[in-house]
């Protein structure tokens, strides 16, 4: 149900609970009797039975449902012609659109699994319906709901906590935290939008598109669940109560007009696919809760967090790199408060002794482990795409690593350049750094699918990636040696376009 290597991942974990002593460095401990594992993994609440499999038999396992019985009545099918309608004709206009929407609830939502299974039950579907792959249908969503845990001004709630931390107005994180945010999902944005360039995902003719008002009129009301889960989140209630409220409205909205009105066989079919829909979730989840739990039986974590830094013998480069490892650990499963909470205490000190400014130093460990829910082997928000995809978990979570390469390069850059972070910062300095960062993110996200306007090959692909990272590298002198690069890139790649045509042109005539 979820693919060998997380079960060879899992495997691998509980091996290293009971052959400890043989392990090398700060990677050794003391060893653990069958028993000991068997109980930790199966008796608390820090093994199989712990946060990941807890969350997909709450919220996750009801959005689910709620998303089949969306299903049943038709509001899947509104979704996309609301969205055909409104940007059918642009190349992957819908799946954009579903950024946007991913973005927007995921900043108030405070989980990236939670807003993964609520709007991705109406937009993987209908990105899988537009000819993207399931596990790229899968991704953007993941990627996008996971970004909007960094996305201003709510952040998950994490903003308000770190400004108690840093001891620094709320405006001020949410200042800092506006341009990497909008640099990972202009990212995400252009890399959907290569994707349908690569695989020829033209925009409909007007003419075949449906027209807005009449699709408004006639199932317009089943827009209604979806303004109750915002309206119940809004007020203060838990996800798992708005999905509850969301499935009920849907059924009492569903049945306002005979065309969308569910037979009682309909219902109990919304159930049974729910169901089904899920087990993939919930065996997903219940192998992430046997790696969680053997980091916490063994120690892991805090010992890979001390033992990393002293590795990098107070050398910035590879603290930083260590630090990202340790947080995507300490991030496993976690909820986004929770996960600022430690690895903030765990990681971020460490960069701080080393003269990182406290802030970037804690947006920086804030990142990490943020991106963990769409990082393997614990990427529970590609897991739960996955789900409703029917896609391959792992290699949903390789794509959503891939969509978000944004927020593993941004977080390096404003450690170096605090502009970014509008620290010590003009409006120049801002204005300068966000145009030129969003062509890096454009280079880098064609990169990405190995698409422009051609087909690129190896070559490309590394000349791409080294003038999108000069630009996105806040600095003259890098944008220069940045625009050097991708203008001789960029003329290349219309030179084989151009190439490609004729050659098309030629075959057609003869």
């Amino acid at each position: 149900m979820v693919g060998l290597p997380i079960v060879g991942l899992s495997v691998f974990f509980l091996v290293y609970t009971y052959f400890g002593p043989y392990f090398p460095g700060f990677m050794q401990h003391r060893g653990y009797s069958l028993e000991r594992i068997a109980s930790h993994m199966y008796l608390t609440t820090e093994g199989i039975l712990g946060i990941p499999l807890g969350v997909a038999a709450t919220f996750i396992y009801l959005f689910i449902l709620f998303g089949s019985f969306r299903e049943k009545s038709g509001l899947g099918q509104l979704f996309i012609d609301i969205s055909n309608a409104v940007a059918g004709w642009a190349s992957g206009g819908p799946a954009k659109m579903a950024i946007v929407t991913s973005a927007l609830e995921g900043t108030v939502s405070g989980s990236s699994v939670a807003n993964t299974v609520e709007s991705g039950s109406l937009t993987i579907p209908m990105m899988k319906r537009l000819g993207y792959r399931p596990e790229f249908a899968a991704a953007v969503e993941a990627s996008s709901s996971t970004g909007g845990q960094i996305m201003p001004p709510i952040m998950g709630a994490a903003a308000f906590i770190m400004a108690e931390f840093l001891n620094v107005p709320y405006l001020d994180i949410a200042k800092a935290a506006a341009i990497p945010a909008c640099l990972y999902f202009f990212g995400v944005f252009m890399e959907v939008h290569f994707e349908a360039k690569r695989c020829n995902l033209r925009g409909l003719s007007r003419d075949e598109l449906p027209k807005f008002g009449n699709v408004m009129r006639e199932r317009g009301h089943l827009f209604v669940p979806l303004f109750a889960i915002i309206i119940f989140l809004s007020v203060g209630f838990t996800p798992l109560y708005a999905a509850l409220m969301g499935l009920v409205t849907c059924i009492i909205a569903g049945a306002l007009k005979k065309a969308t009105r569910m037979s009682m066989r309909e219902i109990a079919d919304g159930f049974e696919l729910g169901a089904r829909n899920a087990i993939g979730v919930a065996l997903a989840c219940a192998s992430a809760g046997i790696i969680i739990g053997a980091i916490t039986l063994t120690g892991l974590g805090l010992k890979l967090g001390n033992g990393l830094v002293e590795l990098a013998g107070g050398n910035l480069p590879l603290t930083l790199i260590f630090t990202m490892i340790t947080s995507i650990i300490l991030g496993m499963g976690v909820p986004t408060t929770a996960n600022y909470i430690i690895t903030s205490t765990i990681a971020a000190p460490a960069l701080i002794q080393l003269g990182v400014h406290p802030l970037a130093a804690h947006m920086f460990v804030f990142y990490f482990g943020i991106v963990a829910d769409i990082t393997p082997p614990v990427a529970l928000a590609a897991y739960a795409g996955s789900g409703i995809a029917k896609s391959n978990p792992f290699k949903t979570g390789v794509t959503s690593t891939k969509l978000a390469i944004g927020a593993f390069l941004t977080p390096f850059i404003f450690v170096y350049n605090t502009s970014m972070l509008w620290i010590g910062a003009t409006a120049y300095t801002i204005i300068q750094t966000l145009i030129t960062s969003c062509i890096g993110m454009t280079a880098i996200g064609a990169t990405m699918i190995g698409f422009f306007v051609a087909p690129m090959n190896w070559f490309e692909r590394i000349l791409f990636f080294a003038g999108g990272l000069m630009m996105v590298h806040p600095g003259t002198l890098t944008d220069l040696i940045g625009v050097g690069l991708l203008a001789a890139c960029v003329a290349n790649q219309y030179r084989k376009k151009r190439g490609g045509a004729v050659s098309t042109a030629t075959t057609a005539d003869a």
